[in-house]
């Protein structure tokens, strides 16, 4: 109890007691002026300001851009069956390129500048808001972020797939354990037989050597003339090695799961700043603000949504699955401008707490949809083997992006 009451006395010397009541009396203003409802513009009424003509502009505008949203998801589901629009083809992979462009231009134009304007307004008090770039900052953890995301969900999925009961199997379990597996024996087109040794038989120490080995080794111009599906075998000291068909499952496995991790994440991340798109068009009450913004958002939609049905396209989804995730992109906007509808009477975007809320959000959505665009969109298709032994696609993808970007930065001259 001697502790106690010596703590207790400490408490009633008054340069702590001072100290410790201006501290809570600080913590206590920083709260009240950060997340206060009342407006902190003193001239809020716009000279443009219509409420019925801003009403219909934003019904149109939910129509519009649900259209354009389903249209833009739809396009890689549907015509992904399509020979000219397959996931596999060259005008599939150009597009994507586009839409990857229209979405790091999303992020590095649209959001990230938004959140900071958000977040360093004079609404919000001087310190801590205006001492720290707090929006890159946010948008930095959020890549790391869904880095993390990306690597553990790549990894939980992959373990899940090897859980799984091997259909190709080649070899039973006694012969694993014994570490004596079959040879792998193959013919060529002139009918002799390759990847065999005396007595078909490979002796190793363990099955995850004789797995780490069965592989090939292409490389610089010789690796873009192998036939696609086919991988010539090699021989090493004491064995030889097959066409690598447990290889390409395997890779075929982990890709599989790259895309159905992709997909997800970059929902999450479309989502959530289309949420506040959405409500920031319903709470306007500016016609002249309204209008550029439905073509702008139209086009953002559209292109966001051709991305992520590519994706959800590659995943290979079910049905049912796909059918959910597409519908959900495409109604999150329209769903956050009628709610913004229906708060405009009392919802006050320009208070603080509405500030700090629209800046932390916008500046999340800033840091998923960059690393989504740079590295699961961009970095994936053009450091692919594909793109480097296609030159009239690399031309094409490139001009694409860089189009792509530039279309939707220049629509933040309007929006």
């Amino acid at each position: 109890m001697s502790v106690f009451e010596d703590l207790e006395s400490l408490a009633y010397f008054p340069g702590v007691r001072n100290r410790t009541q201006i501290l809570s009396d600080a913590l206590l203003n920083f709260a009240s002026e950060s997340l206060s409802g009342r407006s902190c513009s003193g001239t809020d009424i716009d000279a443009c300001r219509d409420d019925s003509a801003a009403f219909y502009l934003k019904l149109i505008a939910i129509a519009t851009i649900l259209i354009a949203g389903v249209a833009g998801v739809a396009i890689p589901l549907v015509g992904g069956k399509r020979r000219f629009l397959h996931t596999d083809g060259n005008i599939f992979v150009a597009a994507k390129a586009f839409a990857a462009g229209v979405i790091l231009a999303t992020g590095f134009v649209h959001m990230l500048p938004d959140g900071g304007e958000a977040l360093t307004s004079k609404c919000l008090p001087p310190v801590p808001w205006s001492r720290f770039p707090f929006s890159p900052f946010i948008a930095m953890l959020a890549s790391l972020a869904t880095l993390l995301v990306d690597f553990v969900g790549t990894q939980y999925y992959e373990r899940k797939q090897e859980k799984l009961p091997q259909q190709h199997a080649s070899v039973s379990e006694i012969e694993v354990e014994s570490g004596i597996v079959p040879a792998e024996v193959g013919r060529d087109r002139n009918g002799e037989v390759f990847g065999e040794e005396a007595g078909g038989m490979h002796i190793v120490g363990m099955h995850a050597h004789a797995a780490a080995h069965r592989h090939s080794h292409p490389h610089g111009q010789r690796s873009c003339e192998v036939a696609p599906g086919k991988k010539v075998g090699h021989v090493h000291v004491g064995h030889s090695h097959g066409i690598a068909d447990d290889d390409d499952d395997d890779e075929g496995l982990s890709e599989h799961g790259r895309h159905v991790v992709v997909s997800q994440v970059l929902e999450l991340g479309i989502v959530s700043h289309s949420v506040i798109i959405g409500l920031s068009l319903g709470v306007s009450q500016s016609p002249c603000t309204i209008r550029p913004l439905i073509a702008a958002l139209s086009f953002h939609q559209f292109f966001e949504g051709f991305a992520l049905g590519g994706c959800i396209s590659q995943a290979q989804f079910k049905t049912l699955s796909a059918t959910l995730m597409a519908c959900f992109f495409a109604i999150t906007t329209p769903v956050g401008t009628a709610v913004g509808i229906g708060l405009s009477s009392f919802y006050n975007p320009e208070s603080p707490r509405a500030l700090v809320v629209e800046g932390i959000l916008d500046s999340i959505s800033a840091g998923i949809l960059v690393y989504m665009a740079l590295v699961d969109l961009i970095a994936a298709d053009f450091l692919s083997k594909r793109m480097s032994c296609n030159p009239r696609l690399q031309v094409a993808s490139y001009f694409t992006l860089f189009l792509g970007a530039g279309l939707m930065s220049s629509l933040a001259i309007w929006a």
